[in-house]
């Protein structure tokens, strides 16, 4: 039962690490984005203009500094739960191998309907 729970907990774990790794993905193409809007206004005139370029620019620093700390904390996650996994393997090799097993079982049926 406890098994089944940890394989639970850490599926659980890698869907959330997955919304995490697509939310950073999406926030670096924001971050292009205000940068490319940055060098196409950068001719562009103007005491508005330029403090919101500023205020912009400072934006991008914080969100930069943040998205860093994001992909850091994701890969300090990512080996933890590979950590984790491989000792549950170590410990459990049988259930691991079933899991396995039942895993494949279940693609070739997904992939073997889709033909």
């Amino acid at each position: 039962m406890k098994t089944t729970e940890q394989a639970r907990a850490m599926s659980a774990e890698a869907q959330a690490e997955v919304s995490k790794e697509q939310l950073m993905a999406d926030f670096r193409v924001v971050v292009s984005d205000a940068e490319a809007l940055l060098r196409a206004t950068a001719n562009q005139t103007g005491e508005k203009l330029m403090a919101a370029r500023a205020k912009v620019e400072e934006s991008l620093q914080v969100a930069r500094a943040r998205l860093a700390d994001a992909q850091y904390a994701v890969v300090a996650k990512t080996k933890a739960a590979a950590k984790a996994t491989d000792v549950y393997v170590h410990e459990n090799p049988w259930n691991a191998v079933g899991i396995a097993a039942t895993v494949g079982l279940l693609i070739g049926i997904l992939l073997g309907r889709r033909h």
